[in-house]
């Protein structure tokens, strides 16, 4: 059975009796006609990728071409071990890992556009640490980005997952999304609670803007980010306590993208409005780009 909706997505893993990733893998083997051995190789290097990304990140100051961001994913890194911080555990880590992965993106580093580049580092932060939290296999860790997968899929079907179609609520919103489904799925949680999960993490980041100073995925994309991945692990905790959204998740998906069409296009990733023309936002363009 196909799936066009997340509605659909679980409801074939419900009749099936099989995890929203398991009914993705199942999909990508039909579509490709690849061996499920390949199918999977695929998605764990992918895997691999983002682990290489994280430790680059929080080991090394890595710094933007640009110059404009760098070093903060080590910083953060440093403060947590310190003891002080005031978020732990599982979030602290998922925001840590998101910066390090933007971080890396913004460096030119080899990173998973999960669903884009821009917004790369919140399922990667998610992922990682909810299995370094709960001791997740790399089997568990490959089935949960396929169910991400499912979930990207359908917004970027049924929506669209670009900043400059959609603003940042595209990007950040559908890397939120896909990330909460994925770690509920990791948590134990059961389809429906993923569902539940995408639609809450996604509805709080509607209407989000996209507007990146000078033009670089670097300011606010890299600490938008670790917010989405914040974001994403309080909703799955919300939908594993049973909370539920009350717009289904296919819904607020469509919300999404009628919110996208109505910004204005000075509020998708054209840096003619918002953070890119302040002040500060200005002289760092004309800086950056060598201007008079």
């Amino acid at each position: 059975m196909k799936f066009r909706t997340v509605s659909e997505l679980v409801h074939i893993a419900q009749e099936q009796g099989k995890s929203i990733g398991e009914v993705v893998i199942d999909q990508e083997v039909r579509e490709t006609g690849r061996p499920l051995e390949e199918v999977l190789s695929i998605m764990e290097k992918s895997l691999h990728v983002m682990k290489a990304a994280v430790e680059k990140g929080i080991s090394e100051e890595v710094v933007s071409r640009s110059g404009i961001t760098g070093g903060d994913a080590k910083r953060l890194a440093d403060y947590a071990n310190s003891g002080k911080s005031l978020s732990k555990g599982v979030v602290l880590d998922a925001v840590n890992y998101a910066l390090a992965t933007s971080e890396v993106n913004a460096s030119m580093g080899l990173i998973v556009a999960t669903p884009t580049a821009g917004s790369s580092g919140v399922l990667p932060g998610c992922l990682l640490a909810m299995g370094k939290h709960l001791g997740s296999s790399q089997k568990d860790m490959v089935e949960a980005l396929f169910n991400a997968g499912g979930i990207g899929y359908v917004i970027a079907n049924n929506a669209t997952i670009s900043g400059a179609a959609g603003g940042c609520q595209a990007e950040i919103g559908a890397a939120a999304a896909m990330s909460a489904s994925a770690v509920i799925q990791m948590a134990g949680g059961t389809p429906e609670q993923c569902s539940h999960g995408a639609a809450i993490a996604l509805k709080n980041l509607l209407g989000l803007a996209c507007d990146p100073v000078a033009g670089l995925v670097e300011v606010p994309c890299v600490k938008r980010n670790s917010m989405g991945a914040a974001v994403a692990i309080v909703a799955a905790d919300m939908a594993l306590a049973g909370i539920k959204s009350v717009i289904p998740c296919d819904e607020v998906i469509e919300a999404m993208y009628k919110i996208g069409t109505m910004l204005p296009s000075c509020l998708r990733e054209t840096s003619m409005a918002g953070l890119a023309k302040t002040p500060t936002g200005e002289e760092l363009n004309k800086k950056v780009h060598n201007l008079s």
